[in-house]
């Protein structure tokens, strides 16, 4: 780093960044090169879930408000790439862990006590925020508990809980995604529109009735080519089909919030929907870069220690492989399976509201 120091005095480098006092942080000079590495690699993951809190704030804010501005949308998709490029660094970071043996790892592990990476406060605020459910946990667990009963012993603790619970009593950024998706204008109706509801209803039927000419189509073609046991197919498109109405309209009822995702994901080319379509795969680009880390994350221990107990006494990697199956953004993953090809989608209505002129 170089050029002038205006405002910033005499202020060097190592002030800047506060050298002195973060390196006095991994211990004395005692640890061993191999705990000195276990200590700096989880002292930077916590310096990245930092950074990725105040990121998906920004991106919660920023969905959260009752009309986001168009040019809002790229500023949250920048907050979620980094998130994104955070995590993949991070799964990165679980192979320098991998140079540690088992060997290595056991002659210091009992200095751990009871130590856990379950007791990182910041990963549990980093779901919380994201809009993990406690019913999805592992055995719907309490994230809250421990730090419930480690409030009881210190200060500290209670404004650790206190930021735990002050984080799951706000909106979360899951709910402000599905409350953005709702306010999507579906054929160029918009939420409080007299005809809204009759407008979404058509579009969804209209979009059904395509899957299903569709999927007639593609089952005509199988029998066709002689494909055997064809009751047996007909029933797979036939759960699909009852799978697409229960997503669209559960409770015979239709979700807004996914016809405006199926819109999108359906008309992604038009203009106006340009970024909201990259706003959606930035989400779910973020989610996919976590369940590899957390993938990394349980291969990784395995390889160091097995299947024993972990430290905190949970069931160690398998713990961690359960976690590998969370998903927030389920809708985001589920609508791909209903998407079809452009040719069968419901024919447009007010493309000059999307900013589409049509062919020259």
């Amino acid at each position: 780093m170089g050029g002038d120091d205006s405002g910033g005095g005499n202020r060097t480098y190592a002030d800047y960044l506060n050298l002195h006092e973060l390196l006095s942080l991994q211990g004395d000079e005692s640890l061993t090169n191999d705990e000195l590495h276990f200590v700096i690699v989880h002292q930077s993951f916590e310096l990245w879930f930092k950074l990725i809190i105040s990121e998906l704030r920004a991106v919660r804010d920023i969905l959260d408000q009752s009309l986001v501005p168009e040019a809002d949308i790229p500023k949250a998709v920048h907050h979620m790439e980094r998130v994104t490029e955070i995590f993949r660094l991070m799964a990165n970071q679980w192979k320098v862990m991998e140079t540690l043996t088992p060997q290595d790892f056991l002659a210091f592990r009992d200095g751990l006590g009871t130590a856990s990476g379950f007791e990182s406060f910041q990963m549990r605020e980093l779901e919380i925020i994201l809009g993990l459910d406690d019913a999805d946990r592992v055995s719907e667990m309490d994230p809250l508990a421990h730090f419930r009963k480690l409030a009881e012993g210190s200060d500290r603790d209670k404004g650790i809980l206190a930021q735990l619970e002050g984080a799951a009593e706000a909106t979360s950024l899951a709910a402000a995604v599905n409350r953005w998706l709702l306010r999507t204008p579906i054929q160029g109706s918009m939420v409080g529109d007299a005809d809204d509801e009759q407008v979404v209803q058509e579009f969804i039927e209209e979009y059904l009735a395509g899957q299903d000419s569709l999927s007639e189509a593609a089952m005509a073609r199988l029998r066709e080519q002689g494909v055997q046991d064809m009751s047996a197919v007909e029933e797979r498109f036939t759960i699909a089909a009852e799978g697409a109405r229960d997503y669209l309209m559960p409770d015979g009822v239709v979700n807004r919030a996914r016809a405006g995702l199926l819109f999108i994901e359906s008309y992604r080319e038009l203009p106006l929907l340009a970024w909201p379509r990259t706003l959606i795969d930035a989400v779910v680009a973020l989610e996919e870069a976590m369940l590899l880390w957390r993938t990394s994350h349980a291969r990784m221990v395995e390889r160091i220690i097995g299947r024993r107990i972990g430290t905190g006494g949970s069931s160690g990697v398998d713990y961690l492989d359960m976690t590998t199956r969370y998903r927030i953004f389920v809708d985001l993953w589920a609508v791909r399976t209903l998407l079809m090809k452009k040719e069968a989608l419901p024919d447009l209505r007010q493309p000059n509201f999307y900013g589409f002129a049509g062919e020259s």
